[in-house]
């Protein structure tokens, strides 16, 4: 009989107990091990701001199975004959003795534990801002279970009426829906641009002016300099242009960095992301010792270079990789992200699959994009707006890179682009995609096939496409285009940009050619509300003789900026 193999598995969130229960499925009489810090195992910390928010209630939601049991040692143990070493530190890892030095934090005892296999899934840990004042009471994070038992407790307690959030980021904006719902007044602080640094800045900025609907105030292009207190309690923050704001909360959520000082210590390659290296198969430096989670850097499969992607799901794919390669052989292959991700904040979703039009640059591609708007359903079926972006590669026609965001279902336009591009499909190929089609969940074509036609049409020369940012530019440095509104008048009367449109409904524009300039060189941009009615219009006036044609692409649902009314 071979001898049992020894796994021993640093970290027990989300990726540490995957490869855990990965390793035992593929080697039933293996000896694992779960080193975990903390007093619980295998949390949802994806799910931490709906419990903050009062999504649900029940904490133990955040530490359980799907039929309700928790995941603590004596779970792993019986249900799975994994030993978990809860309150648990692992100190240093000696490599050529293949052992883990490990400290019980409850009784500070030391230990050792031999490995023929070891897993590091340290995780990561939240970056800071390098300020005055960091030690005030009043200012957390949102990474551990304590954070969000702090945060819970603060909205159930109802005391604080304004709180800072830092960081315009995924866990910045469901943190401030959460505490926003509670009936605390939020500003959210961002050091960039825009928020949503995934976003290319247009659909950003939408999303950005619907946060502000909800009476939270946003503040781009300003930094934290200052966390001011008074009896060592937090009063307030001091930004950047000298503003200072009261409150009596401030969640900092900038990021995180990976933990990797006990891979470090042990002369494991660090990549120069500042993450761990790994390869295809999440093996380290060392053969003998694998890495995942949020402590490595992985390629983007775009742009291949290395980048970090701190995701829950990404951490729960590596886990069963290394898992089954530390249990077997390097069998399993990770090959790297696309950086999918989406969120929820208020009455949006947003989302985004592949390289953003400013990232897809950077990368030496030459991108060619569209946005358009639709509702992800029909009409009579509560269809809900949608705004996508598609980005594709001009010389060899793959889709590179998705966003999207709205009150309709996001989520699905995301997953299935994502599937696109994972494929390296084509626009060409996407345009006839058979996906499933009913009025209850989606249209007869569907919005990821819409766009993808656009798209097509765009890159086929059938019409010249203009952003509104760059309409807002052309207005902005005095250019005087003839902007031509495409909708009826009664939802002229509803919702009208007041840039100089003209209103001129399409089914009156060959009766109303007279008013059109004289000049068949002049510049004419054509919209409606989601601008297939200017696409149509677009095609007739190039149809006779009008050399400069623009479609204002999204339409007036893709306009970021004020409206007239």
């Amino acid at each position: 009989m071979s001898q049992q193999r020894k796994i021993v598995v640093i970290g027990g969130s989300a990726a540490g107990p995957k490869a855990a229960s990965r390793a035992r499925r593929m080697d039933l009489r293996a000896d694992i091990t779960i080193i975990q810090m903390e007093n619980d195992l295998s949390m949802a910390s994806c799910g931490f701001p709906y419990y903050v928010g009062g999504v649900f209630d029940e904490r133990e939601k955040l530490i359980c199975t799907p039929t309700g049991v928790i995941r603590d040692p004596n779970f792993f143990k019986n249900a799975k004959d994994i030993k978990a070493l809860t309150n648990t530190e692992a100190l240093s890892i000696d490599r050529s003795g293949k052992t883990v030095i490990y400290k019980d934090l409850k009784t500070g005892v030391e230990g050792t534990i031999s490995y023929d296999k070891l897993i590091i899934a340290t995780g990561a840990t939240p970056r800071m801002p390098p300020v005055k004042g960091l030690d005030l009471d009043g200012i957390t994070t949102l990474q551990s279970l304590k954070d969000a038992d702090y945060l819970r407790k603060v909205r159930d307690e109802g005391k604080i009426k304004k709180a800072v959030v830092v960081g315009g980021g995924l866990i910045g904006l469901e943190t401030c829906e959460a505490l926003q719902l509670a009936g605390i007044e939020i500003t959210v602080i961002e050091m960039m641009p825009q928020i949503l640094m995934f976003l290319d800045w247009q659909l950003a900025k939408i999303l950005e002016n619907n946060i502000r609907n909800w009476a939270t105030n946003v503040v781009t292009n300003n930094a934290v300099t200052e966390f001011l207190g008074t009896d060592g309690k937090l009063t307030g923050v001091k930004l950047a242009n000298g503003t200072e704001l009261p409150c009596e909360l401030a969640v900092v959520a900038i990021g995180v960095k990976p933990l990797v000082e006990l891979a470090e210590k042990a002369d494991i390659r660090i990549g120069s992301t500042g993450g761990i290296d790994v390869d295809e198969f999440m093996q380290t430096s060392d053969p003998d010792i694998y890495a995942i989670g949020d402590c490595i850097e992985i390629p983007n499969l775009i742009s291949g270079k290395k980048v970090l992607a701190p995701y829950g799901d990404l951490a729960n794919l590596e886990g069963r990789v290394a898992g089954e390669n530390a249990a077997t052989k390097n069998v399993a292959r990770f090959p790297g992200t696309l950086q999918t991700g989406v969120c929820k904040v208020f009455n949006y979703q947003a989302g985004t699959t592949g390289l953003s039009e400013a990232k897809a640059k950077e990368a030496g591609f030459d991108p060619i994009g569209v946005v358009t708007a639709s509702p992800d359903k029909p009409g009579f079926m509560g269809g809900l707006l949608v705004i996508s972006k598609m980005i594709a590669d001009r010389k060899t026609g793959k889709i590179i890179g998705f966003q999207c965001l709205g009150p309709g279902d996001v989520s699905k336009q995301v997953a299935q682009a994502a599937v696109a591009v994972k494929g390296g499909m084509t626009v060409d190929d996407m345009v006839n995609a058979d996906l499933p089609y009913a009025p209850p969940f989606t249209l007869a074509i569907d919005p990821l096939i819409a766009i993808s036609h656009a798209l097509q049409n765009k890159m086929r020369g059938l019409f010249t496409g203009i952003s509104t940012v760059d309409v807002k530019k052309k207005l902005d440095n005095g250019e005087e285009p003839f902007i031509l509104d495409m909708r009826g008048p009664g939802e002229y009367d509803t919702m009208r940009l007041g840039i100089g449109e003209v209103l001129m409904p399409l089914g009156a524009l060959r009766k109303r050619e007279n008013e059109l300039p004289e000049d068949k060189d002049t510049e004419i941009i054509c919209y409606c509300k989601i601008s297939l009615r200017g696409y149509e219009a677009a095609r007739y006036l190039q149809s006779i003789g009008y050399t400069d044609v623009k479609v204002m692409e999204g339409g007036i649902m893709a306009w970021p900026y004020p409206r007239e009314k």
